[in-house]
């Protein structure tokens, strides 16, 4: 292609300030501990990561805690082929998905040490952490998902039935 566009430069800046709500306070307490916890809904028993203090589905308040493991399934993907000014990972990069076993409902992260044309729906994940020394109240903490060489997973299994 000729011209190609690589990079935009705009001059808009955004800046937020969030305040953690109780159960996002607890998410992050246990990550920054290497744990991962959701919670459950009372009512259709769907199991959500990050805590979030209600159920999307239902509205209702969520106050069971779940603690989950770093092992989880692609659901969705996007290989990012443009540069995140600032950013220490290069592109081609891919963003994924990840449902954790034994949640219900997936959040957005890094998928590393595969080449991005062979990340699939239905990969299994592992996450891989920053040593414990740099770990702060993030999600950040994990680096990235990488494949587990285990057996892929049909979509149809990831499927939320409310009856977690």
């Amino acid at each position: 292609m000729e011209n190609q566009v690589e990079e935009i430069k705009t001059p808009i800046r955004l800046e937020y300030r969030h305040t953690a709500g109780d159960a996002t306070t607890r998410f992050l307490r246990a990550i920054k501990e290497g744990r991962i916890l959701g919670q459950r809904c009372p009512k259709c028993r769907l199991v959500i990561v990050p805590a979030r203090g209600a159920c999307a589905r239902c509205g209702v308040p969520t106050r069971e805690e779940v603690e989950l493991p770093d092992k989880g399934t692609v659901t969705t993907f996007c290989v990012v082929h443009l540069p995140i000014p600032g950013s220490e990972v290069k592109p081609p990069f891919v963003c994924a998905t990840i449902q954790l076993d034994g949640a219900d409902i997936g959040f957005f992260h890094l998928v590393s040490e595969i080449q991005p044309d062979q990340v699939r729906a239905g990969m299994r994940v592992q996450g891989v952490w920053k040593p414990r020394e740099a770990w702060d109240y993030t999600l950040e903490n994990i680096r990235y998902f990488k494949p587990t060489g285990e057996p892929d997973v049909e979509l149809e299994d990831t499927r939320s039935t409310g009856h977690a």
